[in-house]
């Protein structure tokens, strides 16, 4: 039987990106995962209409639903929400997936598969057939610059620590303590991976090619990359801590 596979999609003014990233993800799962699949939108009351967008694609579409938020409250505070709704339905594998489409549905046969012998699939571009396109100069010196930093200080192999597009066991959501996960951003998404590192899971990196927006406008600032890069000598301390706490919980389940 098919494991029930969860895409979790957060919004804020995307209304221009929502319709087409939702119709194309149920294409690929309907052809993947029938009959056990979920598309969820968690939507930040985007004041362009990107919520009332959504909400007709779920009445229109069975697999799609919406969790609509009071307010902007940042990227891994809508994830969070997002595994949270998941878990409780039963999902057995989420997946984190932009709504702009930086990150092909296309790609999201290579992420299932891999979680076959993986408890967290990364969609790295900076992995053997992986990379980006449309960017600047800047832009590539950040990711590239900001990945490496991290790798670094926290002492591990993953190429592509702040990618956002994952497949992820529920077991790792069970196991790294999501309520003490406090970062956004490229923080937020360095954070979960190191705690299932440190967690003992099995981690895979599969290539993809990120695309830059061509609708709507970026939610990622130099700022935003340079406070995720001062925050990483901190999760060195905090996610061990967490992880720690977590597995002292009896009903955590761990990897083979």
């Amino acid at each position: 039987m098919q494991e029930p596979v969860w895409v979790v999609i957060p919004t804020y003014n995307e209304a221009l990106n929502v319709e087409r990233i939702v119709r194309a993800t149920a294409s690929e799962l309907s052809r993947l995962a029938p009959g056990a699949h979920r598309i969820l939108v968690v939507d930040d009351r985007s004041p362009d209409g990107t919520g009332a967008i959504a909400d007709s694609l779920a009445a229109e579409l069975d697999v799609v639903e919406v969790l609509h938020r009071e307010s902007k409250m940042g990227l891994g505070h809508a994830y969070l929400a997002g595994f949270d709704r998941a878990l409780s339905a039963g999902a057995e594998l989420v997946v984190e997936m932009d709504a702009d489409y930086s990150h092909d549905p296309r790609y999201l046969g290579d992420l299932l598969d891999a979680a076959r012998d993986a408890e967290l699939v990364l969609g790295s571009r900076y992995v053997p057939g992986g990379g980006v396109r449309d960017w600047g100069l800047m832009r590539r010196l950040i990711s590239r610059g900001g990945g490496a930093y991290a790798r670094a200080i926290l002492r591990v192999d993953v190429r592509d620590l702040t990618g956002g597009f994952k497949c992820i066991r529920r077991q790792v959501l069970e196991a790294i303590d999501l309520q003490s996960l406090s970062c956004e951003g490229y923080a937020f998404q360095i954070e979960v991976t190191y705690r299932a590192i440190l967690a003992g899971f099995r981690v895979r990196e599969i290539p993809i090619v990120f695309a830059d927006r061509t609708a709507g406008s970026s939610k990622m600032s130099a700022r935003i990359a340079l406070e995720a890069m001062w925050l990483v000598p901190r999760l060195r301390r905090s996610a061990a801590a967490a992880v720690a706490r977590a597995s002292r919980t009896p009903e955590v389940m761990r990897a083979p």
